[in-house]
């Protein structure tokens, strides 16, 4: 689980917040890091979630930190965006497009 360790610092985090947010104490977590406990699934869940990464990155059957998935189309987007009307004039549809990269990069990770 030396990835647990790894994540934490990347994160910046320390051992007590990681706990608090699992709700476990400090050391039921350390013992997660030193590999001297198993997480079960729920936690696992949560640890993902808490490190924006993959239950298989956590428990080392992926090297990819990051969840593979497919990229939507245009009717996709323009669908989820407007409820199902895919009539959206492109030109609004670039705008949206702009919009949504505008806060992807003003609220992006560092």
């Amino acid at each position: 689980m030396n990835r647990l360790k790894e994540l934490r610092l990347e994160k910046g985090v320390s051992q007590q917040i990681v706990a608090d947010y699992l709700g476990i104490t400090r050391q039921s977590y350390s013992n997660y890091e030193l590999g001297n406990r198993e997480a079960d699934y729920e936690t696992l869940s949560k640890l993902a979630n808490y490190f924006d990464t993959t239950i298989d990155y956590l428990i080392g059957n992926s090297d990819s930190k990051s969840a593979m998935i497919n990229t939507p189309t245009d009717d996709d987007i323009k669908f989820a965006l407007f409820g199902g009307e895919k009539g959206i004039s492109d030109e609004a549809y670039e705008d949206v497009k702009r919009f949504a990269a505008f806060i992807k990069d003003k609220y992006k990770k560092d």
